[in-house]
């Protein structure tokens, strides 16, 4: 995974009962753009550190589906 600051991420829930959390990166790590990335949540404006899963995308800023 890559992503740059102002990056969207949205992590798929594997629950019916649980929520999609969508989230923008504040910051990014390491320089090569690879995690851990700080990202603040929509949902509740905290920020947390994240090693994306694989139930996780980007939406980059460069692209059409970013919004």
């Amino acid at each position: 995974m890559y992503a740059q600051v102002g990056d969207r991420i949205v992590v798929c829930s594997d629950s019916v009962v649980e929520f999609d959390r969508t989230g923008e990166v504040t910051d990014v790590r390491r320089t090569d753009g690879h995690p851990p990335y700080l990202i603040r949540w929509d949902h509740d404006g905290n920020e947390s550190l994240v090693f994306p899963a694989s139930n996780a995308f980007f939406m980059h800023r460069s692209s059409s589906d970013f919004v």
